[in-house]
């Protein structure tokens, strides 16, 4: 079997495609299409039900599925196993993250950590919804909460305080809330379908109604309606420090609560020959919220 057609079926189970495959593997449609052919005449076997829009595995593609990615893991440490060790990180790496992060924190230290490794690609996908990284093929997820996918792996690179944040003209028309139940009579920028915030009041975690009259599915957006003087937001303190030392942002304290601690975690799909491409993105991405001051 070459591994060079393994790859692609790999790529295509991911993806759900052979378009998509082809893409994630920058070579030609038709050369994917030859090369599945080629694995499957070598397997003799049928591995997919292929039609015009998309592709799903047989019960021998399902069956080969893990044994075609061990023998492309084991190829990736091989590889590592005998490159000098300054020898840095080579392929395609993709990650993902929410925009926000993404374009403040992680997008800042690409340049020069492709610098540091001149043969590494870079895909970032900057969404604020859940990708599943298996099945899109992710090597690395930055995410920001209370991990709770226990089947994945995860490291946790910092503490991700929130805030409660507000603009000047927003509290000039409404005296702050100094309290938790303050919030209730209070515009709050919420996530859309979210109606409560979880707090931290002494030993245990309260939930408090929130409502106002602008939602959105972003945190991005959130955040402008936030300095437009539109409301309350939650914020992730690196992504208000700015505002807030610019005086565009104030951040609003409660006498009797504190919002729940989160973490940010690096996210990747198995322990077993974690590619140096993912290690070396960790690592670096590691340091880069310490330099920001982000611990």
């Amino acid at each position: 079997m070459d591994l060079a057609d393994i790859a692609v079926f790999v790529a295509a189970a991911r993806a759900g495609s052979l378009a998509a495959a082809a893409r994630r593997l920058g070579i030609p449609p038709m050369a994917a299409s030859r090369r599945l052919a080629a694995l499957e005449r070598a397997l003799a076997a049928r591995l997919v039900h292929r039609t015009t829009r998309a592709l799903s595995l047989t019960a021998e593609g399902e069956a080969f599925l893990p044994h075609a990615q061990a023998m492309l893991e084991e190829e990736s440490a091989a590889r590592a196993a005998i490159r000098p060790s300054d020898a840095g990180a080579s392929g395609v790496l993709r990650l993902t993250a929410s925009a926000p992060f993404g374009r403040k924190i992680v997008a800042p230290m690409i340049p020069d950590f492709m610098r540091a490794n001149p043969d590494l690609r870079v895909d970032l996908l900057a969404t604020d919804s859940i990708m599943d990284i298996v099945a899109n093929g992710i090597d690395v997820a930055i995410r920001i909460g209370v991990l709770r996918d226990n089947s994945l792996i995860a490291r946790r690179l910092a503490d991700n305080p929130r805030k409660l944040c507000a603009a000047p003209d927003y509290l000039a028309r409404h005296a702050a809330p100094t309290v938790l139940a303050d919030l209730a009579d209070h515009q709050c920028l919420t996530v859309t379908g979210v109606t409560h915030w979880a707090f931290r009041v002494g030993e245990r975690v309260a939930q408090q109604r929130v409502s106002g009259a602008f939602t959105a599915n972003s945190v991005e957006i959130l955040h402008e309606a936030c300095l437009g003087g539109r409301g309350i937001a939650m914020l992730s303190g690196w992504n208000i420090q700015e505002d807030v030392a610019a005086g565009r942002l104030v951040e609003i304290p409660l006498a009797d609560a504190t919002l729940e601690a989160w973490s940010i975690w690096a996210v990747y799909p198995t322990a077993r020959l974690v590619p140096a491409k993912t290690r070396l993105f960790i690592d670096a991405l590691a340091r880069h919220l310490r330099s920001q001051g982000v611990a």
